[in-house]
């Protein structure tokens, strides 16, 4: 299926110049025919350099602006430039390419339009804090609740999607916490995910963002920006031709 369609994979990238190089690198050797772009969010180190000269697209944001904004002006892209298919893959190295031939998979024969990595279902034995799975388990539960399905991982970055699924976040992508939020966002706008079981690695390089100390203030922080997405008016996707 991949062959016969336009494939993007999105590796957002803040100050990561010690990891996302070799996950442009791997990417490259275990899906050639995809091309990858590499949104370069006001970096301050050689992020964009290094990229580059491993063969990546880099798309030079002039200031930072989060996750959200960074995957959304990735979507963008993907958008105009009429990809099929954008895959999510993080620039720290958590996120196994050998991995994505599920998610297309998933694509293809569930016919989902959003396909999420999940470390949580078919044993891959993650292990994270303590904070951060009780944090995960507790948006599981709020999140496979609005959704009316369960979801385990609602805080994967590993995902893939459709070219219905591009042109809505093109339009529309959380820009806080945006990995629960868009579960939040395809459900108000009744496109089908579903998720698969992935593995994942530590980090290459790097900390967290998500320290002990922050843990609880984000989990608060998530939960309410969820119940404020259950009150906003989703976009209108446009039929294309």
């Amino acid at each position: 299926m991949e062959n016969r369609k336009k494939i993007l994979v999105i590796v957002p990238a803040y100050n990561e110049e010690g990891s996302a190089g070799k996950v442009v690198e791997e990417v490259h050797a275990d899906l050639p025919q995809a091309e990858v772009l590499v949104v370069n969010d006001g970096s301050t180190d050689l992020t964009s350099e290094i990229a580059q000269s491993k063969g990546a697209v880099v798309l030079d944001l002039p200031f930072n602006l989060g996750i959200g904004g960074a995957m959304q002006a990735g979507y963008k892209f993907a958008y105009e430039k009429g990809y099929d298919i954008a895959i999510q893959v993080d620039a720290d190295g958590q996120h196994d390419p050998k991995e994505i031939q599920k998610l297309l998979h998933a694509l293809e024969v569930e016919k989902v339009d959003v396909a999420i990595g999940s470390r949580f279902i078919g044993g891959s034995g993650y292990k994270g804090s303590i904070m951060r799975r009780i944090g995960i388990a507790i948006f599981s539960g709020v999140i496979s609740t609005i959704a009316r399905q369960r979801i385990t991982d609602p805080t994967s970055g590993f995902r893939a999607s459709n070219r219905k699924a591009i042109q809505l976040f093109a339009l529309d992508y959380p820009q806080d916490y945006p990995e629960p939020e868009v579960v939040i966002l395809l459900h108000q706008c009744h496109l089908k995910m579903g998720e698969v079981p992935v593995g994942m690695s530590e980090r290459y390089s790097g900390e967290s963002s998500i320290t002990k100390i922050r843990s609880i203030y984000y989990m608060v922080k998530v939960l309410l920006a969820i119940f404020v997405d259950c009150f906003k008016k989703p976009p209108l996707l446009e039929q294309e031709g």
